[in-house]
């Protein structure tokens, strides 16, 4: 399968509508981030290489995007209050996969290296 380049202009413009009420126009996620809310739920994380995302292969960023967090992670069996709603009824898979590809382009060269490195461990346990 061949694998299409990225359009990090598109994320870029995409990150903005989509994502940065919550995540932020910088990256920089909500205040608190790492403490529930009253509601239990985590505020949004920041996308930036203060935050975790980068701890993520590229399949869990897209399902979380696509599916939502709750919806994500409950297809691997985890019991989890998230309040990342799902966006594949809003963006196409190509279009995640180019808000992604921004985030990620803003990241030092460790996280985009140790991430990579996660991606393709992932997808060699996968077979693919």
């Amino acid at each position: 399968m061949l694998s299409r380049r990225a359009d990090l202009a598109e994320g870029a413009r995409l990150y903005q509508v989509y994502c940065a009420a919550c995540h932020g126009a910088n990256l920089e996620g909500q205040p608190d981030w790492q403490s529930p809310g009253p509601d239990g739920v985590l505020p949004a994380p920041p996308h930036d290489e203060t935050g975790h995302t980068w701890h993520h292969s590229d399949r869990v960023l897209f399902d979380y995007t696509r599916l939502g967090g709750q919806a994500a992670l409950a297809a691997q069996g985890v019991d989890f209050a998230s309040g990342m709603p799902g966006f594949g009824d809003q963006l196409t898979d190509d279009q995640i996969r180019n808000i992604l590809a921004y985030i990620k382009s803003t990241w030092p060269e460790r996280e985009r290296r140790i991430q990579a490195e996660r991606s393709a461990v992932e997808r060699q346990v996968d077979g693919g």
